[in-house]
């Protein structure tokens, strides 16, 4: 019997998380649901406390508290509203939780989890971007542990053999290389939001289907990946891998190298993770290899997706600058989604923020990891310029057009 609590349950991580639940588990014999906690789809979130009945059901956005709270009338079911009580639900004693709400909005709920000494599925990258080593330590400090939900992680984490870690030589994370895939730097310039939300593998939501497009979704793991198993970034390649089919590959020095391979379904990991340290049996689909015929590889062109290397660049500044790196970008693809910026501009303002936080040493310093309250600040002062520098900084950005320097 498991206690389990989703963060981020209307999402897609958080709609297959339970659908697999149900397909695997028995509510009362192997789980019981402790907490639902939703951003503002007050519709979905009561149709799921209806159906799983957990002890608490949370929206975040209070502008939808009311439909809400109709909807569960009579339900007998304990609901909340509000950011802080996304935090407290987190933080109830569990066996396992769902980290899944997206962007730095999860970074309290998964910090709170993380202290609980549950096992933490994480599903939310930008908290371990932004947290770094910190969040794992706080998670094994109280005697629970951190899975990563990404599939590029998961497969990795399946194949690292921690008591052979001496003899890995590299990690490699693939790309499938999203819609732009092979195409050069001018011919970005004019495409669309249509153009960036069309990704040829995956079903992902608006953020990260765009941060695949420019590839700051794998520059984003790539900071994931060296905080989680603990890797320099030197030791750490991406490959672009458009048949998502190898998810990711651990190298040793004896010559070998082992690579998970599976569809590209988020069940699969996510199903990992439910069931870690055993795996569990559910309708996964198959993988064809004969039907497949062909895999393969090529190196990312950082010059017309300069986005990764910015995160190779911020991961080796160190301090919190993957987090300015992660703010920036946030606040970039909502502007491009919302049709106020070019594709271009995305990469261009955020090395211009990460040059200015260098220049002002905003994002270094000893021990600011382990203080949330920095993390907010740093990640707030960078959302706070972008906004007053407004587009004289976007044009200042794409003349400038250096690298961003090691701090």
């Amino acid at each position: 019997m498991r206690r389990i609590s989703i963060l981020g349950s209307t999402g897609s991580i958080g709609v297959s998380t339970l659908n697999l639940i149900e397909e695997t588990l028995t509510p009362g014999e192997d789980y019981e649901l402790e907490a639902l906690c939703a951003g503002r789809n007050a519709a979905l979130l009561a149709e799921q406390a209806l159906k799983f009945r957990p002890r608490l059901a949370v929206l975040s956005d209070a502008s939808q508290w009311a439909d809400f709270s109709e909807r569960m009338k009579g339900s007998g079911i304990e609901i909340a509203c509000g950011p802080e009580a996304v935090e407290a639900a987190a933080a109830r004693p569990v066996d396992w939780v769902m980290a899944a709400i997206v962007g730095i909005a999860g970074l309290r709920p998964v910090w709170a989890a993380a202290g609980t000494g549950a096992t933490v599925a994480l599903a939310n990258k930008e908290s371990l971007v932004c947290c770094g080593r910190s969040l794992i330590l706080r998670a094994e400090a109280a005697g629970g542990r951190i899975l990563p939900v990404d599939s590029e992680h998961n497969a990795i984490f399946q194949v690292f053999e921690e008591a052979e870690r001496a003899r890995i030589r590299r990690l490699i994370l693939t790309a499938s290389g999203g819609p732009f895939r092979g195409r050069q730097r001018e011919d970005l310039a004019h495409v669309t939001r249509e153009q960036a939300l069309k990704h040829p593998n995956w079903s992902m939501g608006a953020k990260i289907t765009i941060d695949s497009a420019s590839l700051a979704n794998k520059g984003l793991e790539l900071i994931e990946a060296a905080y989680l198993f603990d890797m320099p970034s030197a030791q750490i390649d991406v490959l672009i891998h458009p048949q998502s089919v190898v998810h990711s590959l651990v190298e040793y020095s004896d010559g070998s190298t082992l690579a998970q391979m599976g569809p590209p379904d988020m069940r699969v990991p996510i199903s990992y993770c439910l069931g870690w340290p055993q795996r569990h049996s559910w309708s996964a689909p198959p993988l064809d290899l004969c039907a497949l015929s062909t895999l393969t590889f090529e190196r990312p062109d950082t010059e017309a997706f300069p986005m990764l290397r910015l995160a190779r660049e911020a991961l080796e500044a160190g301090g919190l600058m993957p987090v300015v790196y992660n703010a920036a970008n946030e606040v970039m693809v909502q502007a491009f989604l919302e049709g106020r910026i070019a594709f271009l501009d995305i990469p261009a303002t955020v090395e211009a923020a990460m040059m200015r936080a260098q220049s002002l040493s905003m994002a270094f310093g000893n021990d600011l990891r382990h203080d949330v309250t920095h993390i907010e600040r740093v990640d707030a002062e960078t959302r706070a310029q972008l906004a007053a520098s407004g587009e004289a900084a976007r044009r200042a950005a794409g003349t400038q057009g250096q690298a961003f320097s090691q701090a």
